[in-house]
Order: C-alpha cells, then structure tokens, then sequence
C-alpha cells in the first residue's frame, strides 16, 4: 500500500503547488473536531513523535514551525482557521483508532485500551528485532498544503533510510495480527505533516484566488529559508480525548530509534 521513496517524494511535493490549492480549495469544508471555535470530544489513539512540549530536541524546529503558524495567520481572513495550539505540534506515524470506531471498540471491549498497549509493545518489539536501532532518522519541512479541514505543512525525508525506517516501523503495526484483532488496520497512505490549524465556517464570499495567492506567495518565502529538519528520536503511543492534548502514561509502549 505504501509508495516507493521517489514516488512519496514527488506526490508530496506536488501538494505544495498551487494547482492542487486551487483543487483542494473547491472542498473545504469545517472541521468537526471543532464547534464555535472551540475544540469537541475526539477521542483515540495515535502512534506520534513527542508533542513539542515534550521534546526538547527539536525545540528550534518547532519554534520556528510556531513563528511560521503566526506569521501565515496574520494573513488568512480572521476567523477562517481555528490555529492548533503550538505545544501540541506533533508527526503521526501512525494512525490507530478515533471518534466514534473508538467509542464502539472500549464499549464492545472494556479491556480494550490495555489490549491496545500490549499490541503496540509487540510492534514495537518486532520493529527493533528488524532493523539496526541508532540512524539519525531526519525529516525536512517542505511547505504548505491544503485539506478538506484543515492547512498543513508537509514532511519529506532526508534520504532513502529515513523513509524506510518509518515505513518498517508502519509495517509491524499494521500487520500486527494482534492490533488486527482490535479491528486496527490501515487506511491511508503515509503523509508525512504537522497540522497548523483546522477550517472554521467557510464565509459564501471567500475569494479563493486570492487565498491560492497569499499562501503560494507565503509558501515561495518559506522555501527561501534554510531547510527545517524535524529529527525523529521516538515514536509512542498517545491517547488524546480531543485535538489539544496528546497524552500518555509512564508504563505506555516507547520505541527509541
């Protein structure tokens, strides 16, 4: 299901252009993770690299991805993204469960949560069983795109290995029989990206050619600046109840790449 390195690179690449703007643009809709502003029950589970709160590493990197959020928003119509909080700015490697599948799955399955951790253990386990722990796995920003609910920036990987080490450790979760047992398995192709902010009500007189100019320009500015890398040190499991807080606890599965 995943694409080649080449093949990843290239579509990603496409997605910053303003030709895919303009098609995405025609789609937007609000985001239901939000109402009136304010952010709704959502909840699941992810597999993500530590919030910026929690990862002093990159704390350059997503200081100036913050710097980047505030300078973008300062020149989109006010009221037209609801921003994610900057603390919160994370990559998923992995999408698990959400909403209302995960509502069902602890209803059908009160031990499901536990079920849940001890599946990821083993995915973690057999990830390191597969390759040889200590590459500097680095992902680099590379701009600005557009989905139905919500504005991202998207990720592309320094080199062949950094993409195959995470598509490696995407393999042992979603062919994890027992994550499979859990009614877990995999939906989307992998995009890397951090979400800057989800859409609010969409006004009926908003001029999309001029929203295509402003982020393509913004877009051309980024790209002017030296290359951002997000260094990729962990992945965990995350529990959040909505899309502000992405939460865990001490004993919950880590892998340290």
């Amino acid at each position: 299901m995943e694409e080649t390195y080449q093949d990843y690179v290239n579509r990603v690449a496409r997605l910053t252009l303003p030709a895919n703007y303009k098609t995405q643009l025609e789609n937007i809709q609000p985001s239901p993770k939000y109402k009136e502003g304010v952010a709704v029950s959502f909840p699941g589970h992810s597999i993500i690299t530590p919030p910026w709160q929690d990862d002093s590493e990159n704390a350059v990197f997503y200081s100036n991805l913050e710097q980047y959020q505030k300078q973008l928003l300062q020149q989109l119509d006010s009221g037209l993204i609801i921003p994610v909080e900057s603390n919160s700015f994370h990559l998923t490697l992995a999408d698990l469960i959400w909403d209302s599948g995960y509502l069902e799955a602890v209803k059908e399955n009160p031990e499901f949560d536990s079920k849940l951790q001890e599946s990821i253990a083993g995915s973690f386990a057999n990830y390191c069983e597969s390759v040889t722990k200590g590459y500097p796995i680095a992902w680099q920003l590379l701009g600005l795109t557009i989905r139905p609910r919500a504005i991202i920036v998207c990720l592309v990987p320094k080199d062949q290995e950094s993409y195959d080490r995470i598509l490696q450790l995407r393999r042992c979760i979603y062919q994890n029989s027992a994550l499979i047992g859990l009614g877990i398995e995999q939906q989307y192709n992998f995009t890397g990206h951090i979400t800057l902010g989800y859409f609010a009500e969409i006004p009926e007189n908003l001029d999309r050619d001029r929203l295509i100019k402003t982020l393509s320009e913004f877009n051309d500015r980024f790209l002017e600046t030296e290359p951002q890398m997000l260094n990729v040190q962990q992945a965990q499991l995350r529990k959040f109840d909505d899309m502000l807080t992405y939460y865990r606890q001490p004993d919950w599965p880590v892998l340290e790449f």
